[in-house]
């Protein structure tokens, strides 16, 4: 075969992919997907430069992507550098008054300026905010109890300038919408008297979906998606199931708040959730735009 043929018949199967994907496209035409983005998607250039082009051509046939984005790592490395010692409880960074500083200054200013510049690389346009911006996320401090081992009393604990969503205001988005820029928003918030606090970007990426009112809620990870107890991948479940799951042990560790996070968001509105592995390329367009999916999708009952 030709050279010639050969690329013939390369973009012939090209041609029969997007002529597959096109039911899919108008399907999410004009709905909104908030994509909670991190992990090694985010560490990985060659996935960083995919995860840019494959939001810029969401945006460009017609659905309306919000990128929320993590940034624990490199948080961690710059604490590093800076010699400022933190400590993790349940999973959650306990953040005083100098760690707040630096993950403002690592989510809002290095790690959300670079998702910006790698999607208008890819030819897209976006516009990097975060929480505190028009009042997006208005925060509270986040509470946790632990039971004492050996009394069994339960004490709470104090994670510094950790919070969570209290309400979310979704105007700066609702007028981005219209556009063509992708917003693009670091996980921070701030409480009535002006006070900055660091959420998990799971927990604001499912607060936001709920409030835009999102068709999908994409979590993306570093897992194939939710595993059974024998280790193969569950591909679809409802609400009622993934809290059996949750009960009967087959949801352990980290998955359980990201489980969470998508029940939330679809108790708040939202179609569906996907938790999918961002360490596949394209994982975001084999969810979106192929009959079988990719990871797990979680519905209503």
């Amino acid at each position: 075969m030709s050279d010639k043929a050969k690329r013939q018949k390369d973009w012939l199967e090209k041609a029969g992919i997007l002529t597959e994907a096109l039911p899919f496209m108008r399907r999410y035409s004009g709905k909104t997907v908030v994509i909670k983005y991190g992990g090694h998607a985010m560490g990985d250039d060659r996935l960083a430069s995919d995860f840019a082009h494959d939001v810029t051509l969401l945006k460009q046939v017609g659905i309306d992507p919000v990128v929320v984005h993590g940034g624990g790592p490199q948080i961690g490395r710059m604490l590093e550098r800076l010699a400022i010692k933190s400590e993790f409880v349940d999973g959650l960074r306990v953040t005083d008054g100098a760690t707040v500083e630096v993950v403002e200054m690592v989510l809002s200013g290095l790690l959300n300026k670079r998702i910006v510049t790698g999607i208008s690389n890819a030819g897209g346009r976006a516009i990097g905010i975060s929480g505190k911006d028009g009042d997006l996320i208005r925060a509270r401090k986040l509470r946790r109890t632990v039971a004492d081992p050996d009394s069994n009393i339960e004490k709470i604990l104090d994670l510094g300038f950790v919070g969570e969503p209290d309400t979310v205001n979704p105007h700066i988005l609702d007028a981005l919408k219209p556009t063509d820029f992708i917003p693009v928003i670091a996980p921070l918030g701030a409480d009535e008297n002006g006070q900055t606090y660091n959420i998990n970007a799971d927990t604001a990426a499912g607060a936001v979906a709920g409030a835009v009112g999102a068709t999908r809620l994409l979590l993306l990870t570093d897992v194939e998606g939710v595993l059974d107890k024998s280790g193969e991948l569950i591909h679809e479940m409802t609400v009622a199931q993934a809290k059996a799951y949750m009960k009967d042990g087959t949801l352990t560790g980290g998955m359980i708040p990201k489980v969470e996070t998508c029940i939330e968001a679809i108790e708040a509105g939202v179609e569906a959730a996907v938790i999918l592995d961002g360490r596949i390329p394209h994982s975001m367009l084999l969810e979106m735009f192929t009959p079988d999916g990719s990871g797990t999708l979680i519905r209503g009952d």
